[in-house]
C-alpha cells in the first residue's frame, strides 16, 4: 500500500480494522475487500529524478578550463 495518498491509506486501515477475521469480521468478506483493495489502479508516479553531479574543487576549475579552451579553440580564426 506504499505510494498511496493518507485517505486512501485511512480507508484501508478502517477497512482491516472494521472486518478482520481477528476482530470478529467475516473471513472471506475480509478477503474479497482486500483483493478489491489491491486490484484499485495503482498510483501515478512522479518523472524520475535527475541529479546532476557538479564538480567541486581542482576538478570543477579543470572542468572550467577545458570549457573555455574548447570554445577558444573553435571561435579561433587562422
Amino acid at each position: 500500500m506504499s505510494g498511496r495518498t493518507p485517505e486512501e491509506r485511512a480507508a484501508y486501515r478502517a477497512f482491516v480494522k472494521a472486518h478482520h477475521p481477528d476482530r470478529g469480521g467475516d473471513p472471506d468478506a475480509f478477503v474479497a475487500g482486500i483483493q478489491e483493495l489491491k486490484a484499485s489502479p495503482p498510483p501515478t508516479t512522479d518523472p524520475p529524478v535527475v541529479v546532476v553531479r557538479r564538480p567541486r574543487g581542482v576538478r570543477r576549475i579543470a572542468v572550467q578550463v577545458n570549457k573555455w579552451w574548447r570554445r577558444r579553440r573553435r571561435t579561433r580564426v587562422v
